[in-house]
């Protein structure tokens, strides 16, 4: 994505998005998007949210082989690249336990395999927390603009030095707006899939999403900005206006 196209992304999205819950009840309507703006496994063609009185499930489509590529191992965190399927919502930062209003509220599912932030989860089921960082795993992050990035470029927002916001419990301990509650993403052919636990967010019928995939590199420094996204492979509205609504489904048995 060029400099030029990344700011208008942006600014759509800064536009876009009250860092609320939105007024009034809100239509169901998945996200259906053209193919081939990106290699296949991060091609969105389609993404949707359903909800029911247990589970609120993100679901996002490509091309093929969703979660086939993952970053090249570099042997360390500093300069290593993060791969990502995203869900940017107009959820406030406090629904997941942050500080209110603070930017940006995604869902994510990352792959990167120099560092581990889930030190709560063994994901590979080796017995070892410290090192499933490259099997798919889901996040909440807070995303915030930082020309430091790049003109126009997003970041996860930082926490500065010597400050002690909220946080949520299951924070990993990074300087960062970054969550790992444990939610297991499901990876079939072609989709990529997240529960969470409906009572997360409270009012699923007013939360309106866009899907988007990503490359994220950390700082060759590891200092702020820590992580900042690099390139947007694929965003499904095209402009990041978060049109996508919830759609009710039944219960499971």
């Amino acid at each position: 994505m060029t400099h030029k196209l990344r700011r208008l992304v942006l600014s759509a999205v800064l536009a876009a998005v009250p860092l609320g819950w939105a007024s009034g009840p809100a239509s169901a309507h998945e996200l259906v998007a053209k193919a081939g703006n990106a290699q296949p496994s991060f091609d969105v063609v389609r993404a949707r949210v359903t909800a029911n009185e247990k589970w609120l499930t993100f679901r996002m489509q490509v091309s093929a082989e969703a979660g086939a590529v993952r970053p090249v191992s570099t042997g360390k965190a500093a300069g290593s690249e993060v791969f990502a399927y995203v869900w940017p919502t107009n959820l406030d930062s406090a629904t997941v336990g942050f500080e209110a209003k603070q930017g940006i509220l995604a869902l994510v599912v990352t792959a990167h395999p120099d560092f581990d932030d889930t030190p709560l989860y063994d994901e590979n089921g080796d017995g070892d927390l410290d090192n499933d960082g490259n099997v798919w795993h889901s996040h909440w992050v807070v995303l915030v603009s930082d020309d430091a990035c790049g003109p126009g470029a997003l970041k996860v927002k930082d926490i500065p030095e010597g400050t002690t916001p909220k946080l949520p419990p299951t924070w990993p301990g990074f300087p960062i707006l970054l969550d790992s509650p444990g939610f297991s993403p499901v990876i079939g052919d072609e989709t990529v899939t997240v529960r969470v636990p409906a009572r997360e967010v409270g009012a699923p019928a007013a939360v309106s999403f866009d899907a988007v995939t990503a490359g994220l590199r950390v700082n060759a420094n590891v200092h702020a900005p820590l992580l900042c996204v690099v390139d947007v492979f694929d965003v499904a509205s095209g402009d990041l206006s978060l049109p996508g609504k919830v759609e009710q489904a039944e219960a499971p048995q």
